[in-house]
């Protein structure tokens, strides 16, 4: 099959940074699907694993958590879906990715694919949807149809995660959403998406919050940079409020929380798939309550850009817009 891995931590505008490649087709296992991948996405933590997790030798990793294809066999033990569905879904970071012709996943954490949706569009979805939704009910402890009268605010709120927070944070909660963004452009996305309010993070939080009305704040959700932002969080969040962060930072300080009774909430969206938690499904069951809020036109795509076919040029193209830190929405790619 065609696949696309990396066999060397190189930089990404280094020649063989990435490469096509033809590797032996999966073999799935009792619980897992064996899907004919359609089309991909790019995340940050594609980026994060090709410059920091070096293939043995002689062998080329594959990248790639965000697919939507076709099933081609179904495990023995695998339910709830049959050859020739179209689904979606995030994988596990354990396993190799799915920028491949065929890709071997865990059926629990799948779903089928919204119809409304083209393979490109849904290709967006899933990781983001999977870290955001576990955000906001299962880390902050929002729950659904609650909020009214608190707000949230979403630090870096164009990028993927921050992309599909906002709308399910709109449509499923009261919570009043306030995004950050620093661009004329990542500021209209964040709008068009349903932020009430959108502030400048190249400025202090607590000062363009106040500049907009707003003095302090129940919940932060801090998807980029929260080593920059962590102490005008701390300064915005209201006593006993809660902040939830994904993103990879040295040296926080906890100690800087306690005055306010502030609660801190880490979220990877691959903690399930890792450790195979006994609530594992969850991800398949959220999947396709996402699927259902895309079908009813209340949740749109993030896709923002397609970079083309699944290829080595493309997907090298696609990791240096994300480490541009530039992007807004998410990059897709579809077909090979």
């Amino acid at each position: 099959m065609k696949a696309v891995g990396y066999r060397k931590n190189l930089p990404i505008n280094a020649p063989g940074a990435l490469e096509d490649v033809e590797l032996p087709a999966p073999v799935p296992g009792p619980r897992d699907l064996l899907v004919r991948v359609q089309a991909v996405s790019v995340n940050p933590v594609d980026t994060k694993v090709r410059a920091g997790s070096a293939p043995a030798t002689g062998e080329v990793k594959m990248l790639g958590w965000d697919a939507v294809g076709v099933v081609e066999a179904v495990g023995p033990q695998a339910s709830g879906f049959a050859v020739g569905d179209r689904v979606w879904y995030a994988g596990s970071i354990k396993r190799p990715g799915a920028n491949s012709e065929l890709h071997a996943v865990d059926a629990r954490i799948v779903s089928k694919a919204p119809k409304s949706l083209s393979d490109a569009q849904a290709a967006a979805l899933p990781l983001t949807a999977i870290t955001a939704w576990e955000l906001l009910f299962d880390r902050l402890r929002i729950a659904q149809g609650d909020g009214d009268g608190q707000t949230l605010m979403v630090v870096g709120g164009a990028g993927g995660v921050g992309s599909i927070l906002i709308q399910l944070a709109r449509q499923l909660t009261k919570l009043r959403v306030i995004a950050t963004a620093s661009r004329p452009e990542s500021r209209e996305w964040c709008l068009e998406l349903g932020a009430h309010a959108v502030i400048d993070h190249s400025k202090p939080l607590s000062q363009a919050l106040r500049s907009a009305g707003i003095e302090h704040v129940d919940y932060v959700a801090s998807l980029t940079k929260t080593g920059t932002h962590y102490q005008e969080i701390i300064q915005s969040l209201r006593p006993q409020g809660a902040l939830a962060v994904i993103d990879d930072m040295e040296g926080l300080d906890p100690i800087a929380l306690k005055s306010k009774s502030l609660s801190l909430h880490w979220e990877l969206m691959f903690t399930r798939s890792m450790f195979e938690t006994p609530d594992m499904q969850e991800q398949g069951v959220l999947l396709a309550r996402v699927a259902d809020l895309v079908d009813s036109g209340r949740v749109k795509t993030t896709a923002n850009a397609v970079f083309g076919r699944i290829n080595a040029k493309n997907l090298t193209r696609a990791h240096a817009l994300i480490e541009s830190g530039k992007a807004v929405g998410k990059v897709v790619l579809e077909g090979f």
